[in-house]
């Protein structure tokens, strides 16, 4: 099994010069933790993590209003936050692979690229959707 048997190639993306407001609201509305940053040619630049947006953030206990954060947060651009050294992987690479540097590293998620170009994405999620996938065929087997 490759990494293109199991990432979502259908993949939500920013460009840097958009706002750590626009990522957080679209990781709420899309229910997402990663965003890639890709150029207009779909190059992959970086990726902007919750936390990443998290840590951008003003703290929640400070007394700051939720409007005034929003403005704050729409003045920060995803350079100056994301990730630019991303771990990425083909979509050729074994999946047995994929999974030992996800956990060697201890990262969320690994963008698919072919050359530059962001082709798809591999979540943690996408391999709990293969665990339960493989526990219901051995289940079925008995």
């Amino acid at each position: 099994m490759q990494v293109v048997d199991l990432m979502a190639k259908s993949v939500t993306t920013l460009k840097a010069t958009d706002s750590a407001l626009q990522a957080k609201e679209l990781m709420m509305r899309q229910r997402i933790r990663h965003i890639p940053i890709v150029s207009s040619e779909n190059d992959l630049e970086g990726l902007v993590t919750q936390r990443d947006v998290l840590a951008a953030a003003l703290s929640r206990f400070a007394d700051v209003d939720m409007t005034i954060q929003e403005e704050i947060d729409a003045g920060i651009p995803l350079a100056s936050i994301m990730i630019t050294d991303v771990v990425v992987v083909s979509p050729g690479c074994p999946i047995r692979k994929a999974a030992d540097v996800m956990l060697t590293r201890k990262l969320g998620c690994l963008p698919v690229v072919e050359g530059q170009k962001l082709v798809g994405i591999l979540t943690e999620a996408d391999f709990l959707k293969l665990v339960v996938e493989l526990l219901d065929a051995l289940d079925n087997s008995a």
